[in-house]
Formats: C-alpha cells, structure tokens, sequence
C-alpha cells in the first residue's frame, strides 16, 4: 500500500471514470457520470474495509464470452482491439499473425498464443473487494469489460502468472516506468 500511495500521490496523471450503470448514486455521482479526479483524490475515494477471499472461485466470473455474438470472445476481442499490427482473423475469430505490445515488461510479441489478457484488478481481487456481493451478471460482465479500456488488457503470458492475484502493494509489473499508469489504471478500476 506505501508503493500506491507515494506513487498516487506524486503523479500528476487525471483518472478519467465512468460510474457503472448499476452503481448506486452518491459520492461518485449518478450512475454512468464520468469523473475527473486527481489520482490522489481517486486513492481517497476508494473504500477501505477488510477484505474476504470466502467462497470465491474463478468459475465465478464466467468470461471469454461472445457477448456481441459477432463470433469473437472477449479474449479475442482485446487482442482485435490491442494489436499494434493487425492480426489476420480466420473462421471462429481464429487469429493468426499480429504483434502486440505488452506494457508490463516492454515487449513487443508476434504470436497471439503467448499472451494472456489480465483482469488489470484480478477477479479474485474484485472478490476480496465486494464482488462476492455481486449477481453472476455483474460478476460476467466484470470478467468481459470491453466497456473500459483499461479493465483488461494483454500481456505477456508470463508476466500475468507472475502478478497472479495480487494486488499493487504485493507486485508491480517488471517495467518500471509503466507503474504509474499501471497505478493510475488500477485506481480507476477499483473506483468504477
């Protein structure tokens, strides 16, 4: 938690939020409002309580759905969405070709099958943090945000086992100078 909070604190970045459509209003403003907030002001926002890793289960969360039913999953869909050269899509989305950057450790990748597609804030994580309250449509579409770019986002296959499901305080990507927006991203996540 000192890492997000001195990092948070001295950035000068704006997090940009959109209140989610099932939100209650309040503090945060009226259901689907964008914010602008400083990041520390964001870091204040956040709830703090203990949290509870009771009864979870990645099966949870159903994800990598075809929510559109244009014949690409919602993994799909972020490589699509991510590629920096675009990759060739075939029958059933099937990708092939492409490159993609991976932020979390500078890298720069060519096959499709070698990255992973990160919950930014880990499942388990929005569990801990009151997803275990949540209806399975809340949790699915928490697991297939498409919404927001920064909810997923591909990585390295490595670098995403190696982050797991910890949070900030516990691991940080390899590529020191993204974890400013790495923290900025994170906040605003957890905020929306």
């Amino acid at each position: 938690m000192r890492i997000l909070v001195s990092l948070a604190a001295a950035a000068a970045a704006l997090a940009a939020l959109t209140t989610p459509a099932h939100a209650k209003p309040g503090a945060l403003g009226e259901k689907g409002s964008v914010l602008t907030l400083s990041l520390a002001d964001a870091l204040q926002a956040l709830p703090v309580a203990d949290e509870s890793r009771t009864g979870y289960e990645r099966s949870k969360f159903r994800h990598w759905v075809d929510a559109d039913k244009d014949g690409c999953n919602t993994r799909n869909e972020v490589l699509l969405a991510e590629a920096v050269v675009a990759p060739e899509q075939g029958a059933r989305c099937k990708l092939s070709g492409g490159q993609w950057y991976s932020p979390y450790s500078n890298t720069y990748v060519d096959n499709p099958g070698a990255l992973d597609i990160d919950h930014l804030v880990p499942l388990a994580e929005s569990w801990d943090s009151g997803a275990s309250a949540w209806t399975p449509a809340e949790r699915e579409a928490y697991a297939n945000d498409l919404a927001e770019d920064r909810s997923l986002i591909a990585v390295t296959a490595a670098t995403n086992r190696s982050k797991a499901d910890q949070d900030p305080a516990e691991w940080m990507p390899p590529y020191q100078p993204y974890h400013c927006q790495y923290l900025t991203d994170w906040i605003a996540t957890k905020l929306r």
